[in-house]
């Protein structure tokens, strides 16, 4: 039985990072104000990216993040085709947006999502740029980690799929489905490192007859080589897994985590997403601090996205 705490925990987990992350972004890390002062609201003074996006509104992430549960409670398990459809509504019209307003879209989405509109199968889509290895896909399939109640191999199948209609390169498969493993292992209470290990082996053990997926692994991901998990907050998907990892290896709080990934600089709502949702499981939606959940616009619309889920 999964712990409630914990599902809610990851969703708002990420939410919560994307909306501290969205006015730091594009900032170098010496520019970012020093951890006690990262808050929804930046220091005064401070040049806020979007700055006509008030403070405690998700992004991109967290609205993609959303359209990928909403389809999974709707359809009863992942459909591309639906899915597809959702991410597209947030494109065109603000579907899970906060306010309805699109205001932030990766050079790879935008693209991506026109040749869908354009007739382009979802499966097709997010090819369009071939080398596209941005974090886009990453940053939103920790839902289904949380939802999904099938085999492993399932889970890594689905992982891979939900890549494809913006982020189909091979490297954001694997590293999509490495994380969703990770989340798993952390739901059963598993820490950082017992996770981070029992889901490489587990990779491993899938990806045995599919060598392509085997050789990419390999080859990019070296879990056990010194230093690997150093992160610098970039927008390539496999320095966010990086600095994830980091992260939540170097903090002992949720806030702690988000706020690193702030400081970090540079890509800072989407690392600030992929890792307050892990640590957002780690902590439990108690961890997070309750000052931001009260700030976080249109958290009654989650509320109510969460309860035809869970049915609490």
């Amino acid at each position: 039985m999964k712990d409630i705490h914990k599902l809610k925990g990851g969703i708002f987990g990420l939410l919560v990072g994307d909306a501290l992350g969205v006015p730091y972004e594009f900032h170098e890390p010496e520019d970012i104000p020093p951890l006690e002062n990262i808050e929804m609201t930046p220091p005064e003074g401070f040049m806020r990216a979007h700055s006509m996006v008030k403070p405690a509104t998700w992004s991109d992430d967290g609205a993609q993040a959303l359209c990928l549960l909403d389809s999974l409670v709707e359809k009863g398990g992942f459909d591309l085709e639906d899915f597809s459809r959702k991410i597209l509504a947030w494109y065109d019209k603000g579907l899970w947006a906060v306010g309805g307003r699109v205001f932030d879209v990766g050079i790879q989405t935008g693209m991506s999502l026109d040749a869908f509109r354009g007739g382009v199968k979802p499966e097709k889509a997010g090819l369009i740029r071939p080398d596209g290895k941005g974090n886009g896909a990453l940053m939103r399939v920790l839902p289904l980690a949380l939802w999904h109640e099938g085999s492993n191999e399932q889970l890594v199948d689905d992982a891979h799929r939900q890549c494809l209609i913006t982020h189909g390169n091979i490297t954001n498969q694997v590293c999509c489905a490495l994380y969703v493993l990770m989340a798993r292992e952390l739901l059963k209470g598993n820490d950082t490192e017992s996770a981070l290990d029992s889901s490489a082996a587990e990779i491993r053990r899938i990806y045995a007859d599919k060598p392509e997926y085997s050789d990419e692994f390999e080859f990019r991901i070296r879990p056990e080589e010194p230093d690997f998990w150093q992160g610098s907050g970039g927008g390539y998907v496999l320095d966010s897994l990086k600095s994830t990892v980091m992260l939540l290896r170097n903090s002992s709080t949720y806030e702690e985590v988000v706020k690193g990934a702030v400081a970090l600089g540079h890509d800072t709502d989407t690392t600030a997403c992929i890792a307050g949702g892990l640590a957002g499981i780690i902590y439990g939606y108690e961890g997070i601090p309750s000052r931001w959940l009260e700030e976080l616009r249109e958290k009654e619309k989650v509320d109510s996205l969460l309860e035809r889920w869970l049915g609490q």
